[in-house]
């Protein structure tokens, strides 16, 4: 939610009216004014409070501001035009928000002590996001110069937001996401821990807190208030002639580079006085008997491509990143693939998903796409490439980040991303192969259209969907997170949670008796589980479920069975089966028995090899008898009666990383 949507409840009319006196709210308006924010049903009162008396406490301080008492409430501009500039949204949104909310009369002017009061917050603003704000206050007070040039003491919206347009710092403050403009930086207040030079102005970054403005594209360097002065040009993202297209050219940019020789000369470089490719990251002196014009060779000394145009024997890369997955993880990894690749190849999901960055490549014939995110970003992605119905579905790479990632292990990919070498990732994408990925349709009829439960996560099935007890745990897990974000702020307390409840799962056993809540037929066989005493029922694509659990099992004898590559529609024999392995492309899906949450953990911990399997098939039909929890690849629900119908959809092209290569005496081959 907005802070301009939360507003509407504090104005005329609103159901919150009646905590706002004039400009001020009270102690219990400013509580709901953050629940309401924060979507949260439950806000802790001791950090409510401290907010609260900080804000008091801040209009204390302000020059010319009459003192309020304690009891006095906050000012709830000041409160709404703090939590705008961080949350998210457009820099000229947030501008033009946080006029309004000060022109009163609605005019259209601005005093500019009023102005004064929006900066103030601003700064405030910045200094929570650890920004030395000494850096940023002179680069304020020059926009205030600018925009009141003819001093009159009134500010306009026009010159206002232009005003906050052409500043860089302000800028970066709201949350510039990408540069519009070719050659221009893509900057980001960074805390420097070793001794940085200004690109401008050629002085050091001081300071004890973020100290100046770094680009994620080329890595240049300077002090807020010299952003404003034309600093040297980032590096261009195309080329501006139908000739060039193909011609591989270096692209030089200034770049402090850490006392290094140059590749022509092989002298040291010195500080500030160094040149770098942005594509082949070679670096030399800045003179121009070392700058002179050679060809770019297409791959970087350690053999990875990094070549944006289709060039031949080249397979472009289209990257999608998720900044949400793995905390703050995500939004490194997006900066880091900004610096090695070209920033135009480079999607933020949060910036309207997938479709801008497919449609952009719709004319190559071969590309290859790299989803950086969770099982669920994989999914989206998927969907997005299905809908674009293009002539040829590129193959998609993962780079897992967050928990979870049972697709990405079943490919290789790995658990999580854990801050390895990127180029050394992108080397193993280029040596990925192609395999074929099954992919499900979920069909849900209510037994009775009156009754309402959870909205359905997904259609779709990439991994595995599920009814009983982990899906049960998944969806406690679920609720409790959304009631009590601050509780599962980290991977360490998600898992304790999760075992917690788990455990509690194993004494209550609130999806005991399982098989007389519902029956399930596979290809018009029924399956019988009358001797099973089951709380849980697992449909699998893939052999990873709950983070790295296999709970089909490995088989032995794999290769005596389907020797012809003939899949039957439906086998229910046991012994049949014990033979039988997965294979995310044969079409077949996988049904699986659980007897408990105990079982489940016996498990992932290789305490035991697997659970009842039950069935390979190529349809599944599930009739429900009683309300039940499921989940669909993680995401889970609570479905009333119902009759669910899986059938398959189609095919995705996915990459398998290549073998990890033992290193060692015992492992040579």
């Amino acid at each position: 939610m907005k802070v301009k949507d939360v507003m509407k409840d504090f104005n005329a009319g609103g159901k919150l009216v009646h905590h706002r006196f004039g400009e001020r709210i009270d102690a219990e308006g400013f509580s709901l004014f953050l629940k309401s924010y924060l979507e949260v049903d439950d806000f802790p009162a001791d950090l409510s409070q401290r907010l609260y008396q900080y804000f008091q406490s801040s209009e204390q301080h302000v020059p010319g501001r009459s003192a309020h008492p304690k009891d006095g409430g906050v000012c709830i501009k000041a409160v709404s035009c703090y939590f705008s500039v961080l949350e998210d949204g457009k820099p000229r949104d947030k501008l033009e928000f946080t006029f309004k909310l000060y022109d009163q009369n609605g005019n259209g002017l601005l005093e500019s002590t009023e102005v004064d009061k929006i900066i103030t917050q601003m700064m405030r603003a910045a200094e929570y996001l650890g920004w030395d704000v000494s850096e940023l206050k002179p680069a304020l007070q020059e926009m205030m110069a600018a925009i009141d040039a003819d001093s009159n003491g009134t500010v306009t919206q026009e010159e206002w937001i232009q005003g906050g347009m052409n500043n860089v710092p302000l800028l970066v403050l709201l949350g510039l996401q990408m540069a519009d403009r070719d050659g221009q930086h893509v900057w980001r207040m960074k805390h420097f821990n070793r001794p940085t030079y200004c690109f401008v102005c050629q002085n050091m970054l001081l300071g004890l807190r973020k100290q100046g403005l770094s680009c994620n594209v080329c890595k240049c360097t300077v002090h807020s208030h010299c952003a404003n002065k034309n600093p040297p040009p980032c590096a261009a993202t195309f080329v501006k002639s139908k000739d060039e297209l193909g011609i591989a050219v270096h692209d030089w940019v200034s770049a402090d580079c850490d006392s290094s020789k140059c590749e022509i000369c092989h002298k040291k470089i010195k500080a500030l006085a160094g040149k770098r490719c942005v594509w082949c990251h070679l670096t030399r002196n800045g003179g121009s008997h070392c700058l002179e014009e050679s060809d770019l060779v297409n791959i970087t000394p350690d053999g990875h491509f990094l070549q944006i145009f289709p060039v031949q024997g080249i397979n472009p890369l289209l990257v999608f990143m998720n900044p949400k997955s793995g905390g703050k993880q995500g939004e490194r990894v997006l900066r880091k693939f900004q610096h090695l690749l070209n920033p135009r190849q480079v999607y933020n999901l949060s910036n309207g998903g997938p479709n801008p960055g497919l449609h952009f490549f719709r004319n190559l014939q071969k590309y290859r796409i790299l989803v950086c995110g969770g099982d669920g970003t994989v999914g989206w992605v998927l969907d997005a490439i299905d809908k674009a119905d293009m002539a040829v579905n590129p193959p998609v790479a993962i780079l897992p980040l967050g928990t979870g990632n049972d697709l990405a292990r079943c490919l290789r990919w790995g658990g999580g991303y854990e801050g390895s070498d990127l180029t050394e990732f992108l080397r193993e994408i280029e040596e990925s192969s192609l395999v074929k990925m099954d992919r499900w349709r979920v069909q849900v009829v209510p037994n009775d259209e009156n009754e309402v439960g959870d909205p359905m996560p997904s259609e779709i099935i990439n991994n595995y969907f599920s009814i009983g007890v982990d899906a049960s745990i998944a969806h406690r897990f679920h609720t409790m997170r959304e009631k009590h974000p601050q509780k599962f702020n980290s991977r360490a307390k998600n898992k304790l949670w999760y075992f917690e409840l788990a455990t509690s799962e194993t004494i209550s056993a609130s999806c005991k008796n399982l098989k007389e809540c519902l029956t399930i037929q596979c290809c018009g066989v029924p399956l019988d589980l009358s001797s099973l005493s089951l709380e849980g029922i697992a449909v699998l694509n893939i052999p990873s479920m709950h983070g790295g659990s296999n709970l089909w099992g490995e088989t032995k004898k794999a290769e005596e069975v389907h020797k012809d590559g003939h899949f039957p529609q439906v086998i229910t024999d046991s012994e049949v089966l014990e033979m039988s392995s997965q294979d995310m492309s044969d079409r077949l899906l996988e049904v699986v028995g659980l007897e408990g949450a105990m079982e489940m953990g016996q498990i992932y911990t290789g305490l035991k090899s697997k659970g009842h399997r039950l069935a390979q098939t190529t349809q599944i039909m599930i009739k429900t008898k009683k309300a039940l929890p499921m989940q669909i690849d993680g995401e889970p629900w609570m479905q009333p009666p119902c009759t669910i119908h899986i059938t398959h959809k189609n095919q995705a092209n996915m990459l398998m990383a290549p073998p990890v290569k033992s290193s060692g005496f015992f492992h040579l081959k």
